[in-house]
């Protein structure tokens, strides 16, 4: 496949241009690089009417082809990989090595959710009535994805949905759409016609489609201020959601690690992706009696690490993705300064129009701070002290976010307790951003609504319905 060539959408199988287009903006420098399709009402309309179409067929399918050829969409992500990945970089900014990992990442996932099935429950079997409840599939779904991980949670979506016998239209961000342009065309040859629509625009888009009648379920992932807005359309006509949001996430290290083993993860943990992921760390409560330590080791990471152009050999974490996020970044770092609270930077940052912002370790800030109290999706990590238990769990706990959190200790069974008091939908213990597909994922207060990933993840595509059969 050339990858150079121009973007289409694919709608019933085809490649489909638009009367208009998007600008995509290499974050590395700031500057359009492609533009992609501006997806029309109308042909908006004709995706989710072609999937209504396919979903008659498709729901019939039986489930074993319906695996098939999931599977097969995830060998050939893998087989396209290494193209992907380089045009990943230009349109998301992320070194090449971890969009490489990335796109084998959702390879992967594609291979592990084709293994699975939903279960028939059996609650009578008697000679007078045999009572059997079974997972149906909705309908046409509504993807939504994200830019920050845009390959990886656009699969998250397509293939439950697919293999519980779904059709779906899927929208990638204005920012991030090219990749996924691509893989619907990679797939055009594996599914039939109207099982799996892609489409592309700008911010009208989005909610031309929660708002649109022809589809049974959204599933949305971003910011919780416009899952609330999502929720909001859905409920005109009742559609369910899945809502992946926003978090705040807070990890607590204990005064029994060892600094030096476990630096380098709680580094990673808060800035791999330049911080632009829902699960990085964005609170570090430090026991009193390593804090020091701890600080001292990552504010070195951060001088070692370089932070520039994706492309470039030896590039750690690339820029922020897009303008837009950069601005809500700067904002807090300015108000960071004009706090007068203490910054520990690392390197300096490319000066070339990029979207660069250098690692940045705000030092035992107030609990009260903005770069405390907002989830800052950028490389800005504060780090508060702390020395009782009962109370950094209670400061952890003081958020209107619950998505993810960790805790480092050398006494796992002391962890397992703290983590069993954080009102999050994940918890690590002695390391971090470990996910997988065979466990659900989902997250408490105002970090979404619904589940996606393992049995529980593929059930939000299905719905229960029981049959009764009277015997004799």
């Amino acid at each position: 496949m050339n990858f150079n060539d121009a973007y289409e959408m694919t709608i019933n199988g085809r490649g489909v241009a638009a009367s208009a287009t998007i600008d995509v903006v290499n974050p590395a420098t700031g500057e359009t690089f492609a533009r992609a399709p501006d997806c029309s009402p109308q042909q908006l309309d004709e995706a989710v009417a072609t999937a209504r179409a396919a979903f008659k067929s498709w729901r019939n399918t039986p489930i074993e082809e319906r695996q098939a050829m999931v599977r097969k969409a995830g060998e050939a992500l893998a087989a396209n990989a290494e193209a992907l990945a380089r045009l990943f970089t230009r349109e998301q900014g992320r070194p090449v090595d971890a969009a490489l990992t990335e796109v084998h990442g959702a390879a992967q996932w594609m291979q592990a959710v084709s293994q699975m099935s939903p279960p028939v429950h059996v609650s009578e079997d008697s000679d007078a009535q045999f009572i059997e409840t079974r997972y149906v599939p909705l309908g046409v779904i509504c993807a939504i994805a994200p830019w920050n991980f845009p390959v990886t949670l656009a699969m998250w979506k397509v293939a439950p949905a697919l293999v519980a016998g779904n059709t779906m239209v899927l929208k990638p961000s204005p920012f991030t759409p090219l990749c996924t342009l691509k893989i619907g065309e990679l797939f055009r040859d594996i599914f039939p016609p109207g099982v799996l629509n892609i489409i592309s625009g700008g911010d009208q888009l989005g909610p031309q489609m929660t708002s649109h009648p022809g589809f049974a379920k959204i599933s949305f992932t971003g910011s919780t201020a416009t899952g609330k807005s999502v929720l909001a359309s859905a409920a005109k006509d009742l559609k369910r959601v899945t809502l992946e949001l926003g978090g705040n996430d807070a990890a607590i290290v204990m005064p029994d690690v060892d600094l030096d083993a476990v630096a380098q993860k709680i580094f990673f943990g808060a800035f791999y992706n330049t911080a632009q992921i829902c699960v990085a760390t964005k609170r570090l409560y430090v026991h009193e009696d390593v804090y020091d330590g701890l600080r001292d080791r990552l504010a070195a990471i951060a001088k070692a690490v370089k932070v520039g152009d994706g492309a470039e050999q030896g590039t750690v974490l690339g820029p922020i993705q897009n303008q837009r996020q950069y601005e809500r970044v700067m904002n807090l770092l300015d108000d960071a300064k004009k706090s007068n609270l203490t910054l520990l930077q690392g390197a300096d940052v490319p000066a070339n129009g990029g979207y660069f912002i250098p690692v940045t370790i705000v030092d035992n800030p107030p609990e009260d701070s903005r770069v405390v109290q907002e989830e800052a999706f950028g490389p800005i990590l504060p780090m508060l002290k702390f020395s009782d238990v009962d109370d950094v769990i209670d400061r952890a706990n003081a958020s209107d976010y619950g998505l993810a959190g960790a805790v480092w200790s050398k006494d796992t069974d002391k962890a397992v307790e703290i983590a069993r008091r954080i009102e999050t939908g994940t918890v690590w213990i002695n390391q971090n951003l470990n996910l997988r597909p065979d466990t659900a994922f989902g997250g408490h207060k105002q970090s979404g609504f619904g589940v996606e990933n393992g049995m529980e993840g593929l059930l939000e595509y299905m719905v229960p319905q029981a049959i009764y059969v009277a015997r004799g």
